[in-house]
C-alpha cells in the first residue's frame, strides 16, 4: 500500500523526530521530498509530514528548484525535531538557518580550484627552468 505524499500523520509522541530527505525519482533523475519522520525509520517507511521538495538537477535556466513550508519546519524544530546535515545546508542557503560550515568549505574549495594557477607541463630535457639557471650561475 502506498502512503500519501503529504504523510500519514501517525507517530509516537515521545519518539525522536528528524527532518530529512526522502529520495524519489528515477535512477539518473533524483528528486527529494523534505519530510519529518521518526529517527529509527528508514527512508522508505511512511513519513509523518512532507515539508517541502528539492530538485537537485538544474533546469533549462540553470536553477535548482526548492519549495519549503517554513511555518511547518519552524513548528517541527520547535517540537524538538533535528534536521539532517543536508537539510541544514539547504535551510542555511535559503536563509532560514545560519549558513552551514560545510557550505563555506565547499565554496572555498571551489574558489581555490577556480583561481589556482594551472601546473605547467614538464619542460623538455634541453631547457632549463629559471630556478635551475639561477643555481647554475650561483655556483
Amino acid at each position: 500500500m502506498l502512503t500519501p505524499a503529504s504523510g500519514t500523520g501517525t507517530f509516537f509522541k515521545k519518539s525522536a523526530k528528524i527532518i530529512r530527505f526522502a529520495r524519489h525519482g528515477c535512477t539518473n533523475r533524483p528528486f527529494f521530498h523534505i519530510v519529518v519522520t521518526e529517527t529509527r525509520r528508514n527512508q522508505d517507511m511512511p513519513v509523518i509530514e512532507q515539508l517541502g521538495s528539492y530538485d537537485p538537477m538544474p533546469n533549462q535556466h540553470n536553477e535548482k528548484l526548492v519549495s519549503l513550508n517554513l511555518e511547518r519546519i519552524y513548528y517541527w524544530l520547535g517540537k524538538g525535531a533535528v534536521a539532517s546535515k543536508p537539510v541544514e545546508e539547504l535551510l542555511g542557503l535559503s536563509g532560514f538557518l545560519p549558513i552551514h560550515p560545510s557550505s563555506y568549505v565547499r565554496a572555498w574549495r571551489a574558489r581555490e580550484a577556480l583561481f589556482s594557477p594551472k601546473e605547467a607541463p614538464p619542460s623538455e630535457a634541453g631547457e632549463e627552468t629559471g630556478s635551475e639557471q639561477a643555481a647554475v650561475h650561483a655556483s
